[in-house]
């Protein structure tokens, strides 16, 4: 029997409740301490986890306290402190262009506006959104792959058959159902939740808080 739009709605409402209850105090897993620090951070976690960005940053941001700083650094010396990231040389990249139009266009502060953090070198609406929600406390919903994979899984857009989902389809989609002042911590829960439970390759179907109402559990019979 196919699920109506409304009693999809209501699911994603009740499903949340039980995250809500499992994580109840999710926060963002980049350390920072200003804005500038997270925008940074979320550039380096690129292709790879932010435990390991965590372990450059402190180095990096005392190298290169602002804007200014980073712009005028030598690319050696930052590839060196971001080596182990992977990727360091595009990096680098990304980054000195990053601090030099903040500090051209922007004073060296970063913006706190979708279409102005969107306009800078490398910055796409997951960095803007995770930047916005976290730094300025302005709703914002990043759509990483654990957020695609965890919100097919439980069916809560139409298009979960999808073998290429559209970031931003997902973003207008999952927050059209949400009180934009919960935007941010259910990105957060439900990336806490797909790095936990809802894993990639095999996920914890037997002990997921969701089993029970998740269209997509699967227990490990059938597996």
């Amino acid at each position: 029997m196919r699920e109506s739009k409304s009693a999809r709605i209501a699911r994603m409402h009740q499903e949340y409740d039980v995250l809500c209850q499992v994580i109840p105090a999710p926060k963002c897993a980049l350390n920072f301490t200003s804005p500038l620090q997270l925008l940074i951070a979320t550039v380096l976690s690129a292709q790879t986890t932010d435990k390991r960005v965590n372990t450059v940053t402190p180095e990096l941001f005392a190298t290169y306290p602002t804007a200014a700083a980073l712009a005028a650094a030598n690319p050696a010396q930052v590839e060196e402190i971001i080596h182990p990231l992977g990727f360091y040389r595009s990096k680098t990249q990304h980054l000195i262009g990053l601090a030099t139009a903040l500090d051209e266009r922007f004073d060296g502060r970063v913006p706190s506006t979708m279409e102005e953090l969107t306009s800078l070198p490398g910055v796409g609406r997951k960095t803007a959104n995770v930047v916005l929600g976290n730094a300025f406390d302005i709703p914002g919903f990043p759509v990483d792959t654990h957020v695609m994979r965890v919100t097919g899984r439980l069916r809560w857009r139409p298009d979960w058959r999808s073998a290429h989902p559209d970031p931003v389809k997902i973003e207008k989609e999952i927050t059209a159902c949400f009180p934009p002042e919960e935007w941010t911590d259910l990105s957060h829960r439900l990336i806490l939740f797909g790095r936990a439970t809802c894993h990639a390759r095999r996920p914890d179907c037997e002990h997921c808080p969701l089993a029970d109402s998740c269209p997509g559990f699967e227990p490990a019979a059938k597996r």
